[in-house]
């Protein structure tokens, strides 16, 4: 089993370098500690001293210099637009006060697709549509991902 001994954020490799991938939802991309196997069936150790988010894009950077590519896996998420910026900032006011994971995307918000919520969302003026796209949620004030952000 390879070890990976650090992160690269996306925009510090060339990804065509890759000598592998792993596919990761956005809850198996936030570890400290996880064996991952890739799509060639290699298996890697990562094993840090502090939990990572780990980003689409960023590469797992091996003992011996290889770099395995993170890639997010597709989810079934919801993506809420507004009419009006001011209405954006209400609902990602009211989506974070459920404590819920939201990923920006422009001028819309994303979340996984939750009923209630998307009921709310609704009687709240929101355009609500149904997307399946990899998840990158914002990892929050209190959060530091531990490779250079």
């Amino acid at each position: 089993m390879k070890q990976i001994v650090a992160i690269a954020s996306s925009d510090k490799w060339d990804a065509g370098s890759a000598i592998d991938v792993v596919e990761l939802d956005a809850e198996d991309r936030h570890r400290r500690r996880v064996v991952l196997v890739g799509e060639q069936g290699a298996t890697y150790l990562l094993n840090l001293p502090k939990p990572v988010q780990l980003k689409d894009g960023d590469g797992l950077v091996l003992e011996d210099g290889g770099i395995v590519r993170v890639t997010g896996k597709t989810e079934k998420l919801i993506e809420i637009t507004a009419s009006s910026k001011a209405g954006l900032v209400r609902l990602a006011w009211h989506i974070g006060n459920r404590h819920t994971d939201v990923q920006i995307v422009g001028e819309a918000l994303r979340i996984r697709r939750d009923h209630v919520l998307e009921d709310m969302l609704r009687g709240l003026g929101a355009t609500v549509t149904s997307v399946d796209a990899p998840f990158d949620p914002e990892p929050g004030a209190y959060h530091h991902d531990g490779h250079g952000s």
